[in-house]
């Protein structure tokens, strides 16, 4: 329906009047301002009926971006993550993951849509020329940007429409909720489990290369020996996890030359046990320099003394490396008299 089909006693004063004053271009004036066309009013302009359709259009469509978004975090709270579904053509996919997509993907396109067709219909579509202006915004312009503000305000109806105000600020405020409990895929809460690890009391070493447990004389004075705790293949499905937290060096020492008595005690026959992870950021260390007894960490060059408690002697690492008190069994194979006292890598968790 057009403004034509509207009787001229319903039409805005306005609309009889040119929009532009036309200007004809001449050899004096060649490049003349031509001026804009006639403004045609839109339905919803004439008709009150109309702009109310429009509203309950926008109303809606606002609407069904929050069921959408709750949808959203119903299916991620209900859905299994290892559900599939059969979609065409696309085939099977994560059900999860395709209702995730679609929930999400409706909430946003209903707000984009009901704010497109707010401002097609409802919102002011007068053309406004204006004159250039420096860039400096001197007061009076920026009292007519205030005033134009306003008046923009006025004209979007934001005041006199409640209905599409409240349904708009109930799907902004909904829709980044769904970016909330994406968070959950971060992981679970680490809770407690970085603070202990696989090795227990009874737990035997076992040599990392030879996958055999370790006896004392397998360990020769100046030899470093990385061990994991019994039990912990490469195939268990946690390997990296648990690894990450018990991989352990083994140096054997003269009992004469171990300067930190608890170090001594929690030793056997000069044997020592400690954390492989750095205390810096948790890189593995490798370098064992037999003369010092120092082992170095490759990543920032943190450097601990192996001799007086791996206490940290250069290097940005905040804090020695945790001790493992070792023994032997009945069978003569070395064994974790316990786990470790203190939480294994960096700092963080000591404070955490």
């Amino acid at each position: 329906m057009s403004s034509q089909d509207i009787p001229e006693e319903n039409l805005p004063a306005e609309q009889g009047a040119a929009h532009g004053a036309v200007k004809v271009a001449d050899e004096k004036n060649p490049f003349a301002d031509p001026g804009l066309p006639p403004h045609e009013h839109r339905i919803q302009d004439i008709d009150e009926r109309a702009a109310k359709r429009s509203e309950r259009t926008v109303a809606l469509l606002f609407t069904v971006s929050m069921l959408a978004t709750i949808g959203f975090i119903a299916s991620y709270v209900a859905i299994p993550n290892d559900k599939s579904i059969y979609v065409f053509p696309i085939g099977h996919v994560s059900a999860m993951n395709f209702a995730l997509g679609l929930t999400l993907g409706v909430a946003l396109f209903c707000i984009g849509a009901g704010a497109v067709h707010w401002a097609r219909t409802l919102m002011s579509d007068a053309e406004i020329a204006d004159e250039r202006h420096p860039i400096e915004a001197p007061p009076e312009v920026r009292t007519k940007v205030h005033a134009d503000f306003k008046q923009g305000a006025k004209e979007s109806g934001i005041g006199r429409r409640p209905l599409i105000r409240n349904t708009m600020l109930g799907a902004l405020t909904l829709v980044p909720l769904s970016g909330l409990f994406l968070l959950r895929d971060l992981g679970t809460l680490p809770g407690t489990s970085l603070r202990h690890t696989m090795w227990a009391k009874g737990k035997r070493l076992v040599n990392m290369n030879t996958n055999q447990p370790l006896r004392p004389e397998d360990v020769v004075v100046g030899s470093l020996t990385f061990a994991k705790p019994d039990g912990l293949e490469e195939t268990n499905e946690d390997f990296q996890t648990e690894i990450a937290k018990a991989a352990l060096m083994i140096v054997r020492l003269q009992p004469d030359n171990i300067k930190d008595k608890r170090e001594l005690e929690w030793s056997h026959q000069g044997i020592v046990a400690y954390s492989k992870i750095c205390t810096h950021v948790g890189c593995p260390i490798s370098l064992y320099e037999q003369q010092t007894h120092h082992v170095l960490c490759p990543c920032h060059q943190s450097t601990f003394d192996l001799s007086d408690g791996a206490r940290v002697i250069f290097g940005p690492a905040g804090h020695a490396l945790p001790q493992l008190r070792i023994g032997v069994d009945s069978e003569g194979y070395l064994q974790a008299l316990g786990d470790f006292e203190e939480p294994v890598g960096p700092a963080f968790w000591e404070r955490g």
